[in-house]
């Protein structure tokens, strides 16, 4: 899930009024003293949020990480801010504490399903696969047609040996010939060559338009 980056400017703008008598300006001591009695204005949590943004975009994602902490640290609850930490732990293997931040995000969602969903992934691929299971499971009982758990509790069946309970989580939120190819997918990066093309084939038997399917074979070869 991508967010549009904003980035907050400040500007100070002077309206000079157009009276024949301007007033007179301040004396120079009167005017310093008076800037050295402002305050700064305050760091909104927005601000340092899209400052992560604008560093992550740029793949700077420890500086990113930073500025998401000071988002947190001025707003705890703030969601956005989370979700986008989540990521950016999660992109650097930081796993305990990626771990740490979904479940905040869950909690903060009201155990919305997706959010599992995130955890679940994250969870996975800190080799957790009992909890990733049980977080894809809840996520589901949340909501039983949320396409991101299923599809990611399908995929990771399928990468354990499960491929007939993948199929059944695919299928619940794919058509028959997509979830064979995803299936497919997952037997090819784990160089299962004749059980991609087995899948692949069972894809175009029940889509004969899914032309990702066909591109594979040709790629594979028989």
């Amino acid at each position: 899930m991508k967010r549009r980056v904003s980035i907050i400017a400040i500007g100070l703008f002077v309206l000079v009024s157009g009276c024949a008598h301007q007033p007179k300006p301040a004396p120079a001591t009167q005017a310093r003293n008076d800037f050295e009695k402002s305050k700064d204005p305050p760091i909104a949590a927005q601000t340092y949020l899209a400052a992560g943004q604008l560093a992550e975009s740029q793949g700077r994602l420890v500086q990113a990480s930073q500025q998401y902490s000071r988002a947190l640290w001025l707003k705890p609850d703030y969601q956005d801010a989370m979700y986008r930490q989540g990521v950016v732990l999660t992109e650097l293997k930081n796993y305990p504490q990626a771990i740490q931040m979904w479940t905040k995000y869950v909690e903060a969602t009201g155990g919305d399903a997706t959010a599992y969903s995130n955890l679940g992934f994250c969870q996975e691929l800190a080799l957790q696969f009992d909890a990733a299971e049980l977080s894809y499971k809840r996520g589901i009982a949340k909501d039983p047609h949320n396409e991101a758990c299923h599809v990611n509790y399908g995929l990771m069946l399928a990468r354990k040996g499960r491929g007939e309970a993948a199929l059944l989580q695919l299928q619940t939120v794919l058509s028959p010939a997509e979830a064979h190819y995803d299936l497919g997918s997952v037997y090819e990066i784990q160089k299962r060559k004749q059980d991609a093309l087995t899948e692949y084939h069972k894809a175009i038997e029940l889509d004969p338009n899914l032309e990702e399917a066909k591109a594979k074979i040709a790629s594979i070869g028989e």
